[in-house]
Parts: C-alpha cells; structure tokens; sequence
C-alpha cells in the first residue's frame, strides 16, 4: 500500500499523486505553524531552567568554543535578543522556536522522500507532538536545538543523495554538502561525530553505497567537515583540549564506579517512554526492533528501495539511541542524549502507522496531542501562577504543594528578579558602583545576569569549585582591587556562605532580602551582598 502510494506522488503525470503531495505539503504548513504559536505561547511565560541561564553567559562571552559545548548553542541563545535588544525567556528561546520548526520540515521532507507523501505527514506529526523532542529541540534553548537541525538537514541531503528515483545510485556533490552539514552538528553537540560514523557504516554495509567511499566528492566532503571544525579544534588546541577531556572523562567518572545495573537501565527506558509519551515511545522502540530484526536476518533476494531505506535510518539512529540507553545502565544520562537517535527512527513508526486504519491513526494523533497538550498547558499554569501551589492566589481547591516543596520554584523568574532589584535604592545605588558580580554557583549566574543585562554591563562570574565556563572567561587576578557585589539565595546556607567567601573581600555586608513571588506568595529569597574589593584571587580547579 505504502509503495503504490510513494509511486504515485514520484511520477509527476499522475494528477492524483501530485494532489495528494500538495495536500500533504500544506497540511504540514498549518501544522509547523500551529507548533510554533503553541511552543511561543509556554517559551513565554516559564522561566528559563539552570542550563539555559548558563548558556545566555555564552552569549556574553562570545568565542570559538566554550568549556562544554562548542560554539553553536552561544548563536542560537543569542539571536532573539541581538535581533530585539530585550532579555527575556523568549528572545532567549527564539533561535530554538525557529530552528525546530525547520527540524521537523526537513524530517519530513526527508520521510517523503524515502516513503511518500502520507508517511512524510505521519512523521512530523509525531514530530511535532512528542514531549522529548518538544522541549529538547524545540522550545528550550540548548546545543540540541542546532544540532537537530543540522542533524535533519543530513539526513534530508543524504536522502536525496542515496535514494535517486529511478536510476542507480552514482555518487554526487552532495558528499560534500553532507561533510559540511556534519561539521556543523558537530559544532553543535558532540553528538554529530557519531552521525558521521553511522553513514559510513551504512555506506559499509551495502554494496550499492560502497562506491560512495571510493568518490572524489567524499575527499572534498572531509576536506569541509575539518575546515567547519576548525573553530573547536583551534579553540581546543589553545586551552589543553579541555572540552574532550570535561566529556570523555570528568562527565562519567562516577557511573564507571557504580558498574552496569539492569534496574538503572530499565529506569532510563521507561524515562525516555515517558518523555516520548508512552502511546509513540512504546510503538517507536518496538518497530525499530522490530525492523532492525528483520533486516539482520539472511536475506533471499536483493534488498528493495524501502529496504534500503529503512536500514539507513537504522544506522542513522540506532547507535544514539540505543548505545545512549544501555550507557544509562552504567551512569546517569540526560534524556536528551538519545533523543537525536530516536527522532531519526520517527519515519519507520510512521512507515508501520500509514498502514494503519484512517479512523486509527486520527484517534491515535489527535487522543496524543490533545492529551499532550492539555498536560503541558496545566503544567505551565502551575510554574507561572501556582495553581497547584499552597498558598497561592491562583490555587485550584486551594493549592496542595508548600512552595519550600516545589522543585519548580527552583526556576528563578529573572524578568521579575531584575524589577525588584530596580525597585530596592540601596541594590541600584550598588550596582551604580560595582564593577563586577559574584555567585555561588555557575547556574545561578547565569539568572543574574540575565536579570542585571539591561541594567548595567558588570560581567557576572561563580566562585565554586564547578565554575564551567567562568575559569575561563573570568582572571581574579585581574580584578584584585575591583569592587563586587555577591548574589545568593535562601537555597543555601547563609553563614555557611558569608563564612567561606569573606576571605575574598574586604567586607561582606548584607544590602537587601529580595523576596520573589508567584501567586502572591514568596517561593525564593535573593540575597545581595556588598563586598567591598576583592582582595585575594579564587582558585579556580582548571585551567
């Protein structure tokens, strides 16, 4: 059926299959836009999370490459605020609202060329309304946002490079067009080296494609890949490697100790089902076990174009998704990690799922994304107003959750942080005279000064012994005899911190307990110091 199907929207005098593509094609429009409006509706209103006020320092400090991720994540944080000169969650959000969009075009674009039209729909559909790859790609900002994009944007020209309709497949210029879009996943996350290494995989594994790896186009293709690379590499080069040595040894030397665990693997899978939504993570992991069995399997006859197709998205997206989860038994992994992988793997759910029933498939979409949707829309009422929250002003049934334990109070509205500050005579007059800020943590820079950007340009810097980025954007020798202010909140304890940063200035002296509010109740504390010069520089762990 699905094969009828793809030949009738590839042979353009078949009115019926190019009106089927058109209605495909738009349906798609309303459906990347309709996304859009609703992510730009949540990037709104909740406050930026830890690692996204983090990366705005990027946007601060712009460079070749940074500590733990190269450069990208710096350009796509920064482009909404550079394009609107205003600090916010949104602008800082917007590159990532943007990109995502592009994302799942471009996955459809590359599931119509594999399979047709319909499967095309079916997976940016699912695309668009999977929680994993909503908040990991589409909606935060985070180094995932560029390099799904780029990671796409493979995928689609190595589609159109494998795949030619109708003839056998010669090797073209798009090898170097691919090195190049590989260079630049890779200067997104890290994750890009191993797509590059999937497609050399599948080009291994299949005799049609080994010409690939003979053709002049992939010698210019690596030539590309190490010129886009440059920026990282250089960058590393000067700074002792350091962002290899942070990934490859730092990131995982707790989880070697603890040894491979079955219940922690388990506990990663059913994590990654969950942030899928149990009704497309299930059927998402058995379908690509299922096609990776079949195609393992001795073949009797020649392997088909749909053959051939599926075991390229295998490639493409097994070895992330699967080797991030089994590394889950070992050590703690982020959701995102896989997420590349099992986002390249949507085509063959939507494969098995344009087989399916119309009354099915509707039921199935429209029953997810309603569902989906209605979650995250309470979900963001709660984080905004406290709805579920005690007390709050906003409580539904009175609210059931005590602010001290709501871990979603942990997310600092920085846009009503940077109003209060306004607001206190004593912190303006301060800020007016500080050169510089001081945190203790590297997070919780990152929400000062996305708070005190637009009202004074003293850079902001972490004294803790996990300082990222700040031991390299930040010489404390040089500010010896520069006035500071310190910034804590009622998170930790405040002796405890008066107590180990004094010797570092020449007083510490508490100017003002800003209290920050959600539903008229107070959910945190912030704390701003005057602490006069400082008078001994802080060691930092590296470099």
């Amino acid at each position: 059926m699905v094969d009828h199907f793809e030949f009738e929207i590839l042979d353009l005098g078949v009115w019926r299959g190019a009106s089927r593509g058109r209605a495909s094609a738009s349906m798609v429009l309303w459906l990347l836009g309709g996304s859009l409006l609703f992510r730009g509706l949540i990037a709104w209103q909740l406050p930026p999370g830890f690692d996204e006020a983090y990366y705005f320092l990027y946007t601060q400090h712009l460079d070749w490459s940074y500590f733990d991720h190269p450069l990208m994540v710096a350009l796509t944080s920064g482009v909404g605020i550079w394009l609107t000169g205003h600090v916010s969650p949104l602008t800082l959000r917007l590159g990532s609202l943007l990109l995502f969009t592009g994302s799942t075009g471009l996955l459809y674009l590359t599931a119509r060329r594999l399979f047709g039209a319909k499967v095309g729909w079916l997976t940016a559909a699912i695309a668009s309304i999977a929680p994993l790859f909503f908040f990991s790609f589409g909606l935060l900002a985070a180094p995932d946002s560029a390099l799904i994009f780029f990671w796409s944007a493979v995928l689609f020209v190595a589609a159109d490079e494998f795949f030619p309709v109708g003839k056998p497949y010669r090797p073209t210029y798009r090898l170097a067009v691919i090195g190049v879009l590989l260079g630049l996943a890779s200067l997104s996350k890290y994750h890009g080296f191993v797509l590059g290494l999937s497609l050399i995989g599948f080009c291994l594994a299949s005799a049609a494609y080994r010409r690939a790896l003979r053709s002049p186009w992939l010698a210019v293709g690596l030539l590309g890949y190490g010129l886009t690379l440059l920026p990282l590499l250089v960058w590393n080069a000067q700074h002792e490697w350091i962002s290899f040595a942070f990934h490859l040894s730092k990131r995982f030397d707790g989880g070697r100790a603890g040894g491979f665990r079955l219940s922690q693997l388990l506990g990663v899978w059913l994590a990654e089902v969950g942030f899928l939504f149990p009704t497309i993570g299930l059927p998402l992991w058995w379908v690509s076990l299922r096609t990776l069995w079949q195609r393992v399997r001795p073949q009797k006859r020649e392997p088909s174009r749909q053959t051939l197709a599926q075991a390229f998205l295998l490639w493409m997206g097994l070895p992330i998704a699967l080797g991030f989860t089994l590394l889950g038994g070992f050590t703690q992994i982020y959701p995102a990690w896989p997420a590349p992988g099992l986002w390249t793997l949507l085509p063959l759910l939507a494969l098995t799922a344009a087989s399916w029933s119309q009354t099915t498939v509707r039921r199935w979409l429209t029953g997810t994304g309603a569902f989906v949707g209605a979650l995250l829309l309470f979900a963001l009422l709660h984080v905004s107003l406290g709805t579920l929250q005690r007390p709050s002003q906003y409580a539904i049934l009175g609210g059931a959750i005590a602010p001290e334990a709501d871990p979603t109070t942990a997310l600092i509205d920085v846009v009503q942080l940077r109003r209060q500050l306004q607001a206190s005579p004593a912190v303006s007059d301060a800020i007016a005279a500080a050169d510089f800020w001081v945190t203790n943590e590297f997070w919780l820079s990152g929400y000062v000064d996305m708070a005190i950007s637009p009202l004074t340009a003293a850079p902001v810097t972490a004294f803790t012994e996990d300082p990222r980025g700040h031991a390299l954007w930040f010489n404390p020798i040089s500010r010896l005899g520069q006035r500071a202010l310190f910034l804590s909140i009622a998170d930790f304890d405040q002796a405890q911190i008066q107590a180990e940063y004094q010797p570092y200035f020449s007083q510490f002296t508490l100017i003002d307990a800003i209290a920050l509010e959600r539903g008229g109740a107070t959910t945190e504390t912030v704390f701003v110091y005057s602490v006069g010069q400082l008078v001994a520089p802080y060691p930092y762990p590296y470099p």
